[in-house]
């Protein structure tokens, strides 16, 4: 039997709230009543590469399309976690007031941060804090420079993240004939291991280390790695639907042509014939 929709004169956010509670309620969907806070992650992680191409793209339906499967996320932790009566949505959007509130005493107190940098360095400090993290300046007790590996961001955006943190005390290559030798080395090492064994966890490291290079030659060459990829993978695309519009045109498709024919294809695009 059809469940009732939520009144379309609620609040937005509170309809949205009503029907991802019917989703999982009894009678709901069943996909979404299976879901964790764990196999939602993947979602959360995707939702926001999506948010991200749409501000790319400038087109503000499409904006507002994926910010808002992107709400849809706190939405549907915060439905999960009030079912065991652990928090709800009311409790998340508190917690932030309160904390953009603590972390702009310049605005809501009598702080002074004139620039960007001084409102960053205040945060910084206040977030420390909070954390219970004594301020550097009082504790003389040793602390690891590098705290964590990644930090919850994508691994092309942590790498560069590790390599401009370490290069702020000095361990960084002078310019960029080194960086491009490491990557050389990497790439004979890697070939070395591949000679091994293909399937190696050996040449997974060697692959992993291989890429650590490579994104450090585009922080060195004053790029971001993860913009970078982002573009190759939308080039790489672009042309490989003109290979599949070029061989529909000689009236064949992808799965009957073969790579000779893929390949020639793909040279025209790449030459723009």
């Amino acid at each position: 039997m059809p469940r009732p929709i939520p009144a379309a004169d609620l609040p937005p956010v509170e309809r949205l709230r009503q029907i991802m509670h019917l989703l999982r309620s009894p009678g709901g969907c069943p996909w979404d009543a299976e879901q964790t806070h764990e196999s939602l992650l993947k979602h959360l992680i995707e939702e926001s590469y999506e948010v991200a191409e749409a501000v790319r793209g400038g087109n503000d339906a499409e904006i507002i399309d994926e910010l808002g499967d992107l709400l849809l996320q706190p939405v549907f932790h915060a439905e999960i976690a009030s079912e065991d009566g652990r928090f709800t949505l009311d409790d998340v959007a508190q917690a932030i007031c309160e904390k953009l509130i603590r972390r702009h005493p310049h605005v809501f107190g009598d702080a002074v941060a004139d620039d960007p940098d001084a409102v960053l360095s205040q945060w910084e400090k206040i977030k420390a804090g909070e954390k219970g993290e004594p301020d550097a300046e009082m504790d003389e007790s040793p602390k690891p420079f590098l705290k964590k590996a990644n930090d919850g961001v994508p691994a092309l955006m942590a790498a560069q993240n590790i390599q401009k943190k370490v290069a702020k005390v000095g361990f960084d290559w002078p310019d960029l004939e080194p960086v491009l030798e490491k990557i050389r080395e990497e790439v004979q090492e890697t070939e070395e291991a591949l000679a091994v064994d293909e399937s190696s966890d050996d040449v997974a490291e060697e692959i992993g280390d291989l890429l650590f290079a490579v994104v450090n030659l585009a922080r060195k060459s004053g790029h971001e790695a993860e913009l970078l990829l982002h573009r190759a993978n939308r080039k790489f695309v672009d042309r490989f639907q003109k290979v599949e519009a070029r061989l529909m045109d000689e009236g064949s498709t992808l799965e009957q042509a073969d790579l000779k024919a893929m390949d020639a294809a793909w040279e025209k695009a790449k030459s723009k014939l």
